[in-house]
């Protein structure tokens, strides 16, 4: 009786969280409905990039903003609601759409009605960190496309003017670490930002105006520079200071050394937690004996893909990643 009391106590535990480890994702998901399906998308992403070399970033960044609002659930591609997510202030600057739109539409070509516009957000994320010369990694598929975007769903999306709490705080509200906050945070590792979000760090930092000073000397001139106040806010500077376009741990070094061009990377240095494991990385017995910068990120990648994944009978497969099936 003792045993089957166990037995019943570990199946109504694990029970309880089988939505949370979203089980019915899988690598290879595809691999008989619709074997192409990574290939396709592999394809799209790589002409999209080979066209403009910020691509990579715009795909990277996509995943997460739909990962962070809604799940990642392709919401933040919706076009025809009323308020869809996609208008949000903190969605401000995400593209990559018609990249999604387009493998879609060859997915449709040859495997109608049976890859998700979610899937392919995560796919495309994925091969834009190769294309960077980051890691190659496999992809859990089996997302369906969720039937809600809303703006207002937006306001809990991480900005650049937060604090580190808040920052660690809206990561763990989606199950994330202090961990995984360095190292999502380090996918600023490609891509640019505009002079737009950097106006209050650089002029208005303090009530009386000033700059952050956790700002190395070195670079405040360099980012006024390329940012004076009243200059054009869509200016574009890369947010790696020397390797805007290559997937490295040097966005790392750079925050450790002050040289952050975003408040949010800087405020990575405020917390002993977040600190650390940016300093895990440059030990000296670091390349021996130390934790794999690339091996952490893609865990991290993953375990964000799974945040509110919808799956099984939840959701649905858009024929249009735009808009909603009509029902």
């Amino acid at each position: 009786m003792a045993k089957f009391v166990n037995f019943l106590y570990l199946f109504v535990f694990f029970g309880c969280f089988a939505p949370f480890s979203q089980a019915q994702l899988k690598f290879g998901f595809y691999a008989q409905s619709c074997p192409s399906a990574e290939s396709i998308v592999r394809s799209v992403v790589s002409d999209a990039v080979r066209n403009d070399g910020n691509m990579a970033a715009v795909l990277l960044r996509l995943h997460f903003h739909d990962c962070f609002v809604e799940g990642c659930d392709g919401s933040i591609l919706i076009d025809t609601a009323p308020n869809p997510e996609k208008g949000a202030f903190g969605h401000q600057g995400v593209g990559g759409f018609e990249v999604i739109e387009r493998a879609k539409e060859e997915l449709e070509s040859q495997c109608p009605g049976v890859v998700s516009c979610a899937d392919i957000v995560a796919m495309a994320a994925r091969d834009a960190i190769v294309m960077a010369n980051g890691p190659e990694y496999e992809v859990l598929t089996g997302r369906r496309d969720g039937r809600v975007s809303d703006v207002s769903l937006a306001d809990s999306l991480p900005d650049v003017s937060d604090s580190i709490q808040v920052l660690k705080n809206k990561f763990g509200q989606k199950g994330m670490t202090d961990k995984d906050l360095v190292l999502l945070s380090a996918a600023h590792t490609i891509g640019t930002t505009a002079c737009f979000f950097m106006t209050r760090r650089l002029y208005d930092f303090f009530p009386g105006g000033g700059s952050d000073p956790e700002i190395n000397p070195m670079m405040l001139p360099e980012l006024k520079s390329q940012c004076p106040r009243n200059g054009n806010v869509n200016t574009r500077l890369g947010m790696d200071r020397g390797s805007p376009r290559t997937f490295d741990i040097h966005i790392l070094q750079n925050i450790r050394n002050g040289f952050a061009v975003l408040a949010s990377d800087a405020r990575l240095n405020d917390d002993p937690s977040t600190r650390a494991v940016m300093d895990s990385y440059f030990s000296p017995l670091a390349p021996i004996l130390g934790p794999s910068f690339q091996d952490d990120f893609v865990n991290s990648i993953v375990r964000m893909g799974e945040i509110g994944a919808k799956t099984g009978s939840q959701g649905e497969i858009r024929r249009v990643c735009s808009a909603f099936n009509s029902r």
